[in-house]
């Protein structure tokens, strides 16, 4: 885990499940300690970029509908709403801490097409030159891959920010402490796995069902952002997200949750899409 200690630019990524309560509405304790541990980390000399999901989730309980909309058009909707009020309440909690936050929303086309993808880069590396947080979410109201379960509730896109910044680090903060050996739901005897060196068919077989209700994720689309930031040379942790003040255990070199080892990469064999 020393390597970890080491790491100075850090994607965080956080679900919606973690984001809100059962009820769809924004769990704003939990936003609340998330913004002060970023921004305290951030304080402490690290580059933090923060991926967040709950959009939709937040549209939703904003909008008072019993349940997420079946339609598109109407999950499109509700996520504009959701990011609206997601970012009103980003703003106000980091800024409580001194940390100025910037939003950007993305496409999966601004990943992939060469002048797009060096534009995103350039914005983001020209934002922590400036000492700003970014706060970036798939662009739900314009597109449909995460709405639909395409991109898997950012947990992909996480990654590939991840690697387009050549991070340290990426951390997945969810509703489970990390990957277990059976599904702890069915099995009483399913223990977590700390450490995992190399995602091998047997591990990637361990993902079970998608998420839950709030969100669209689960443990199959994080094992493939492990693998895509592993692959990148980017240490890669899924942890409960319940606690945010774990980061700290984290990055102070404690085990929290599953670890996974980036793959060694050469000088010349860098992350790029």
């Amino acid at each position: 885990m020393n390597t970890l200690k080491d790491a100075k630019r850090i994607v965080v990524k956080v679900g919606t499940s973690t984001l809100t309560y059962d009820t769809g509405k924004a769990n704003i304790r939990r936003m609340a300690k998330l913004a002060q541990v970023l921004s305290d980390l951030a304080n402490s000399g690290r580059e933090i970029l923060f991926v967040t999901s709950g959009a939709l989730g937040v549209g939703v309980g904003k909008l008072g509908l019993p349940e997420r909309p079946t339609d598109t058009p109407s999950r499109q909707a509700a996520a504009t709403v959701g990011q609206c009020e997601l970012m009103f309440m980003y703003d106000k909690l980091f800024g409580e801490y001194g940390r100025i936050v910037g939003q950007l929303l993305i496409t999966k086309d601004d990943t992939q097409d060469e002048e797009r993808r060096r534009n995103l880069m350039n914005t983001l590396q020209q934002m922590l030159a400036f000492g700003v947080l970014p706060i970036i979410n798939e662009n739900d109201s314009v597109t449909v891959e995460e709405i639909e379960n395409v991109i898997g509730d950012n947990d992909q896109l996480s990654a590939i920010v991840a690697r387009l910044v050549q991070a340290d680090a990426l951390v997945l903060l969810t509703d489970t402490d990390g990957l277990f050996s059976a599904d702890p739901h069915l099995d009483p005897e399913a223990q977590i796995i700390p450490i995992v060196k190399s995602l091998t068919p047997e591990i990637m077989a361990l993902a079970g069902k998608p998420g839950s209700k709030r969100g669209t994720g689960g443990t199959a689309t994080k094992l493939k952002a492990a693998q895509i930031a592993t692959q990148a040379g980017i240490d890669t942790v899924i942890m409960n997200g319940a606690n945010p003040e774990d980061l700290y255990k984290l990055f102070d070199g404690r085990q929290i949750g599953t670890h996974f080892i980036a793959m060694q990469q050469s000088a010349n064999s860098a992350a790029l899409l």
